[in-house]
């Protein structure tokens, strides 16, 4: 996969720019499938779900800190080719999953009523990583 131009300001685990109509996309699509899938919450859990083969969309905080509690997940999605996208907010992670505080992360791993929406930010996020 190759980098594109990545903001300087953006945390160095941050390979691609997603635009901000797919970020949004994202927490609905993660909000939707914790009402109606099945969906892994915090680094760990979705570490084990991309280890596992079971991520269908892995969604990674940009404002994580220290950053290396997440800098390990974009180099497992692609080893694992588990799709991912990069979110400004890790508050609303956690917001989308129905937390009080923030999760760093969280994998999709049944869409359950967001499976066309999820298919949308599928199909965006090849055309924006090639």
């Amino acid at each position: 996969m190759s980098t594109p131009d990545v903001d300087p300001s953006k945390p160095f685990y941050v390979r691609f720019e997603v635009p901000k109509e797919v970020v949004e996309a994202a927490y609905e699509a993660l909000k939707i499938a914790h009402e109606s899938g099945k969906i892994k919450k915090g680094t760990n859990e979705a570490t084990k779900s991309i280890e596992r083969g079971r991520a269908k969309l892995v969604l990674v905080a940009e404002n994580v800190d220290p950053p290396e509690i997440v800098a390990h997940l974009p180099l497992l999605c692609d080893e694992r080719s588990a799709p991912y996208v990069y979110v400004p907010e890790k508050l609303r992670i956690g917001q989308a999953v129905g937390l009080a505080v923030g999760s760093s992360a969280a994998a999709i791993e049944e869409p359950g009523d967001a499976e066309e929406l999820m298919n949308e930010i599928l199909a965006k996020l090849k055309e924006i990583v090639k």
